[in-house]
């Protein structure tokens, strides 16, 4: 399914950061805090298995300085100890997208309850990066997606 940016743009501005008014201090003036309620809203919006979903992440990614008032966690390990582009599909974007998940719901004490469908949209992005693919290419790759989601759901850190 392709998204076009408006869309992406329309779910993002769902759960935009707090607005701050330039000032000539802007330390002087902090930018107001986030609820747990909203940081959760925007972790979810943004950890769903759709191309909207999706999109909006890599927009809000691009755009991290607009967010920092969640104060999101956006370091990655890639695909931890596995590769990142296993017989040159390139799972890198969906292990990125995967650990911004996993990292905000420990953060915010929420993670087993929602680790199911931040794996979910793992395997939807890895199945995005397959469909790029002719046929039997696309197979190969559709086995390793499903092989790498299974290592999560199995081994992913419940902790």
């Amino acid at each position: 399914m392709v998204v076009s940016s408006l869309a992406a743009l329309a779910l993002v501005a769902a759960f935009p950061a707090p607005a701050v008014t330039p000032q000539r201090n802007p330390a002087a003036f902090p930018a107001p805090a986030v609820t747990l309620q909203q940081k959760l809203a925007a972790l979810s919006a943004l950890t769903q298995p759709t191309a909207r979903s999706a999109a909006a992440w890599r927009h809000a990614r691009d755009d991290r300085s607009s967010w920092a008032p969640y104060a999101f966690d956006w370091s990655t390990d890639l695909c931890s100890g596995s590769p990142d582009k296993p017989l040159g599909f390139d799972f890198t974007t969906p292990c990125v997208r995967h650990d911004f998940g996993y990292r905000n719901y420990k953060a915010v004490g929420r993670f087993p309850a929602n680790k199911e469908h931040v794996d979910r949209a793992f395997l939807f992005d890895m199945s995005q990066v397959c469909a790029t693919y002719a046929q039997i290419r696309r197979t190969a790759c559709d086995r390793l997606a499903r092989s790498y989601y299974q290592a999560v759901r199995r081994l992913g850190a419940v902790v």
